[in-house]
């Protein structure tokens, strides 16, 4: 007996667009791309900061980022990190004999006698291993040394546990805004690119972090890479913002023939 083999079809419907979505769902939508964009805000404050003169100029730079990954070869992370990061944390004066001493060749017995004062009564509140923070310990010269020698950039075990957590935690971002964004009313191509632009970001921006590790050159991709997430996403946020509140339904005319 041959057997009967059926077809399912699936019931053409239009998608659900921004107008259908009830005040609750809206308020829902609208309160976490406001929280989202504010975190994003936050999130370029911080970089700015953490980055902001690593190359020993105010502002922030191609080299800024060059040298947090690729490191300053002509320099030690000690340098780096007392002319950037740490700049506010140590008096102009003690700063410079404290570069003095590490072009000198960063002797102990200078340490000892110049430098040690100095570490104990700016550095090592947070640099020991009291402190419980993971950062290089300055309350012996050993520890000091393992950063005063020539600056490489950060670590790439630094570099992968810090791109796991990136990975994980925008990608998350990314599909919650996407979500939102699914139900604009745009055109398709438009839509589409603009749905898939903030991952191909996010895994640009990564994969520049260890590239740049490499060769500094990949700094300008770090920075295309992290505009191209920011200008996608604004434009995910302020488009489902205004849909959410001031889209409305054009209903379809047309005459109905009665036969």
């Amino acid at each position: 007996m041959d057997q009967e083999h059926h077809t399912e079809t699936c019931p053409a419907t239009r998608p659900r667009r921004f107008y259908d979505c009830s005040l609750n769902e809206k308020l829902l939508y609208s309160s976490f791309l406001l929280l989202a964009g504010l975190a994003y805000l936050m999130a370029l404050a911080y970089l700015y900061t953490s980055f902001d003169g690593i190359d020993g100029k105010p502002g922030l730079s191609v080299e800024d980022i060059a040298d947090n990954y690729y490191g300053n070869r002509s320099g030690t992370r000690l340098e780096s990190a007392l002319r950037g990061p740490m700049a506010d944390y140590i008096e102009t004066g003690q700063r410079s004999q404290v570069v003095k001493w590490l072009k000198s060749g960063a002797s102990e017995a200078d340490y000892e006698r110049l430098i040690k004062p100095i570490f104990d009564e700016q550095c090592v509140t947070c640099h020991s291993a009291a402190s419980g923070l993971d950062v290089p310990d300055f309350t012996s010269y050993p520890g000091i040394k393992e950063v005063a020698n020539v600056d490489t950039g950060v670590s790439l075990h630094s570099l992968m546990k810090v791109s796991h957590i990136h990975l994980f935690g925008i990608g998350l971002v990314a599909l919650g805004i996407g979500l939102v964004f699914r139900f604009a009313l745009l055109p398709a191509w438009f839509q589409h690119t603009l749905t898939l632009l903030p991952f191909i970001a996010i895994f640009s921006d990564i994969s520049a972090w260890f590239l740049t590790k490499w060769d500094p050159v990949y700094a300008y991709t770090v920075i295309i890479a992290g505009g191209m997430l920011g200008l996608s996403w604004a434009l995910q946020i302020i488009i489902s913002l205004y849909q959410i509140w001031f889209l409305r339904c054009r209903p379809e005319t047309g005459s109905i023939d009665d036969g």
